[in-house]
């Protein structure tokens, strides 16, 4: 059997990180990408390689589609074909409401969490389609309970860019279903990482927690194995779908 291999993009933290982890202890060989957070990328890596998994780290800008196309062509060298992705590569900027946003801070959320998506989507259809001589493969998207929510007062734009991933979800999965490759998205609630305090609230899940039905925020690991659910065997008859792992709300 070929090896499953997996890429995470923006592997280095929080649900990325733990999803290149348990993917690892699942068999495939995973490429996490990072931006900046080398060291933290090079420790999921170390902790891979010492459980006897094969990995590796490479720094990419999701947004520049030239390091998009380099990402894969390393992975096709140093792992193989990819057949699994997880596009959780995003961004978010500091709570600000929409009258006080500029353009260029839209342009960095959206060539990020939108534009990067598609271009990593690009590259493993056309290593995955069966069209295309491929094996078939899976996609989960990270989208959030923010696209059905908003974010007003907040982060509007990057609200909005997840439900750009909504809907691209939702197209991909049947423009590639009968190429073999399934495609869906998971939407996270609020879950204890480090994007919080890159909108400037460190402690945000702290302050919301109450108003979630089950009064506590979520885990990496738990949207980790959602999404690990989406790409396996399991879920064979499972694409296009949006899985809330939000606590109920």
């Amino acid at each position: 059997m070929n090896q499953k291999v997996m890429i995470v993009t923006g592997g280095s933290r929080g649900i990325g990180a733990a999803t290149a982890q348990i993917a690892a202890t699942r068999g495939y060989a995973v490429c996490i990408s990072y931006r900046s957070q080398k060291e933290a990328a090079d420790s999921v890596v170390s902790a891979i390689l010492l459980a006897g998994g094969k990995a590796l780290a490479l720094p990419v800008d999701v947004a520049s589609e030239m390091d998009v196309v380099t990402m894969f062509q390393t992975v096709d060298r140093e792992l193989g074909p990819v057949t699994a992705l997880v596009n959780n590569a995003g961004i978010l900027e500091r709570q600000m409401r929409i009258a006080e946003m500029d353009a260029a801070r839209l342009n960095r959320i959206f060539a990020t969490n939108v534009t990067g998506s598609f271009l990593c989507a690009r590259e493993a259809i056309r290593r995955m389609s069966t069209k295309r001589g491929g094996v078939g493969g899976a996609i989960v998207n990270l989208s959030s309970a923010a696209s059905r929510l908003g974010s007003p007062g907040e982060y509007v734009d990057y609200a909005a860019s997840k439900g750009a991933i909504d809907t691209f979800t939702l197209g991909l999965a049947k423009e590639v279903a009968a190429e073999g490759i399934r495609v869906n998205a998971v939407r996270p609630g609020v879950i204890y990482t480090d994007i919080h305090a890159s909108g400037g609230e460190p402690g945000r899940v702290e302050r919301v927690k109450e108003s979630i039905p089950m009064r506590r925020g979520g885990q990496p690991e738990e949207v980790a194995k959602a999404i690990m659910w989406l790409l396996s065997e399991e879920a064979s008859y499972t694409t296009g779908t949006l899985l809330d792992v939000t606590g109920g709300r």
